[in-house]
């Protein structure tokens, strides 16, 4: 089977509702893959968010923040907030990575200081300081990111409007729950939680923490976001700088040590 054929396969999806009890709870919107022939299933970034673009159209006119986690969903959160008429911005949002594997996440942290940890590790008491020497390290991580992207303006607030938040993926799933944290806690109007792709467990601890999640295709079988595009190229702080300048923000493009 060509490539064109194996992506064709991949798009045969179905949508799955679920309107929760309570009108104030968290409303899922969620696509599951079935019976694929390959695992990847987009081009690349961009074509993940022209695809969620057009599961988000009922924001659109009404001047949305996008909020794109760095790096890799930048790109998409400039496509998003093209489509839907919205604005552009960044959640800064780090994960913590085992000592064992740093880019296995153990949970993440925000700029605020707040720490989500992965069940197992929260109730490890021996972890207790190395988590708390890991925090001060990434604290001032996204201190030196922050000033690299948007070293002319502040964040932009939430406060009363609908924001969405996107990833490129999610594997564990603490990253994003670190973004919605930290954004619910600026009381936006809405929040949206938007995906193309999600591990089905990571999908249920992300439900209440949004008002809204999108997510695109929720396959069974979920190792990295990455196997799931045909292209992911690394987005570098460079790539970042530029999109937020052109977008209103940072101005002066540069680089940061790679965490």
């Amino acid at each position: 089977m060509n490539d064109l054929a194996q992506r064709s396969a991949c798009m045969k999806i179905y949508a799955d509702q679920h309107q929760p009890e309570t009108a104030a709870g968290p409303f899922i919107q969620r696509k599951k893959v079935e019976k694929v022939s390959s695992s990847r299933i987009f081009a690349d970034r961009i074509e993940a968010a022209e695809q969620l673009a057009e599961h988000l159209q009922e924001y659109r006119g009404r001047h949305p923040l996008i909020l794109a986690i760095p790096r890799g969903a930048v790109p998409m959160g400039k496509v998003l907030a093209e489509r839907l008429d919205g604005e552009l911005d960044i959640v800064l949002v780090h994960k913590l990575g085992a000592p064992f594997d740093p880019e296995f996440a153990i949970g993440a942290i925000d700029e605020a200081g707040w720490v989500y940890l992965s069940p197992a590790i929260e109730e490890n008491e021996e972890a207790s300081d190395l988590i708390a020497r890991i925090k001060s390290q990434q604290l001032a991580a996204l201190k030196k990111r922050r000033a690299l992207y948007t070293p002319s303006m502040h964040p932009i607030d939430p406060q009363g409007r609908i924001t969405i938040v996107v990833d490129d993926g999610l594997a564990t799933g603490a990253t994003m729950i670190a973004a919605l944290h930290a954004v619910r806690a600026r009381k936006p109007a809405e929040l949206v939680c938007a995906v193309p792709v999600a591990a089905s467990d990571s999908l249920d601890k992300i439900i209440p923490l949004a008002d809204k999640v999108v997510c695109l295709f929720a396959p069974s079988h979920f190792g990295a976001v990455s196997q799931f595009y045909w292209r992911f190229p690394a987005v570098e702080d460079e790539d970042v700088t530029r999109i937020l300048a052109s977008a209103g923000g940072a101005s002066n493009p540069g680089s940061i040590d790679p965490e």
